[in-house]
């Protein structure tokens, strides 16, 4: 398939600007740009599908930039219900710096801050230069304007728009871009960087959207299930965190999301697709998945250790992880502080294991407890130093899946 026509395949176009997109896409090379806000210190795994059609695009021969918004930062982007708590100067340089290391490293692409064309633009000279391209009327028919028309918008929110189109404008007139690429939250904003462009210098230039990417719920990605931000970076996210996460995603859009954030054939994802259906239990799609998002992301090293740390605790095997894999694999889980040399008993009330010392007995009678992976069935037995895993750790489970973890 051609490029545009892969997209479409894999859903990633939205809304287009023009008919003539198709044509761009598949026979000329154009510079395009994606733009994101410096809100953290990390991209995060909603702006992963985004920037993986970035990487298609440049795959395709076409040139990206990546847009850190030093100047829309300090604004906010406005929300569908309330403005955004406005950050501090210091605090956006900071993110700045950290996003743009990271986009060189993950997706080696060239880096633009809109705060270097946008601070010596006085006042003044905004309105007369761009403001005087929007009419009031344009502005509240953008939806995300009309949605908070009834909560209230204040000027600097509204300004936002502006602020977006002048830099498409900018990137058009000083580096040849004429297509932007966002999601489609960014309709508005994109479109009006389209129009002021054509109205400025006569001139044609393009955009598209991409679907927002939701999970089984309907909600945006971006989050685990315990509410915990997913970061592309691996000191704020480890490659195990991320491989559970996808190891464990909902059936129904496992070939979504292959779609969405792997390079794999059409065909490959076809036969996936098959063995999801016809053999569902084997997690292929899955798997799959996890190895295609940490390799991309992290490399195929770190991909092993998150696999071999899961294998760890789906084999309830722990003897021989070091303290560092102990507390990855355990890093959201509630520690509790015991004491040593107690009996088992005693042991399974005080990590909360069980609520009294009948139901203690009985789990140990029916063989329901192990620890470290090793099976407890004598109600005799006392839990001293020796059963901690480098002297800090005990890691009780109870049946299958109920896992119970304490420090001396």
């Amino acid at each position: 398939m051609q490029l545009y026509e892969d997209l479409k395949y894999r859903g990633l176009i939205k809304d287009e600007t023009s008919p003539l997109l198709k044509d761009k896409l598949n026979n000329e090379t154009l510079t395009f740009y994606i733009g994101t806000d410096p809100t953290a210190s990390s991209l995060h795994i909603g702006h992963y599908s985004s920037f993986l059609i970035s990487k298609r695009l440049a795959k395709a021969g076409h040139k990206p930039i990546l847009l850190i918004g030093g100047a829309t930062g300090l604004i906010g982007d406005p929300r569908p219900t309330t403005e955004r708590e406005m950050k501090s100067f210091e605090e956006v340089q900071k993110n700045i710096l950290a996003l743009t290391k990271q986009a060189k490293e993950i997706f080696n692409f060239e880096v633009v801050n809109n705060y270097d064309w946008s601070k010596d633009i006085n006042f003044i000279d905004f309105l007369r230069d761009y403001g005087k391209y929007f009419s009031l009327n344009y502005m509240l028919d953008k939806d995300i304007i009309k949605r908070r028309l009834q909560t209230g918008i204040t000027y600097t929110e509204f300004s936002y728009m502006i602020m977006q189109a002048l830099d498409f404008l900018y990137l058009y007139e000083n580096k040849n871009c004429t297509l932007q690429v966002a999601g489609s939250d960014q309709w508005g904003n994109i479109t009006a960087g389209v129009d002021l462009i054509r109205k400025k210098t006569g001139k044609e230039v393009y955009a598209f959207t991409m679907p927002l990417i939701t999970d089984e719920n309907g909600k945006k990605i971006s989050k685990s299930d315990s509410g915990k931000t997913l970061w592309l970076d691996k000191n704020k996210t480890s490659s195990y965190e991320l491989y559970q996460y996808f190891l464990n995603t909902d059936d129904s859009k496992v070939i979504e999301y292959l779609k969405v954030f792997t390079f794999l054939s059409k065909e490959e994802i076809e036969n996936l697709a098959k063995s999801l259906q016809e053999n569902p239990e084997q997690r292929l799609a899955q798997k799959t998945l996890a190895y295609e998002v940490i390799k991309d992301l992290h490399g195929i090293e770190e991909y092993n250790h998150a696999k071999s740390l899961s294998e760890a605790l789906f084999k309830n095997d722990f003897k021989n992880l070091t303290l560092n894999d102990i507390e990855a694999i355990f890093q959201n889980a509630n520690i509790i502080n015991i004491k040593s040399n107690q009996n088992i008993v005693d042991m399974l009330i005080d990590m909360n294991v069980a609520s009294s010392k009948r139901e203690a007995r009985e789990f140990v009678s029916s063989n329901a407890i192990s620890i470290n992976g090793d099976k407890i069935a004598d109600l005799n037995v006392t839990v001293d130093d020796k059963y901690f895993l480098h002297d800090t750790y005990i890691i009780i489970r109870k049946g299958k899946k109920n896992y119970f973890i304490g420090k001396k």
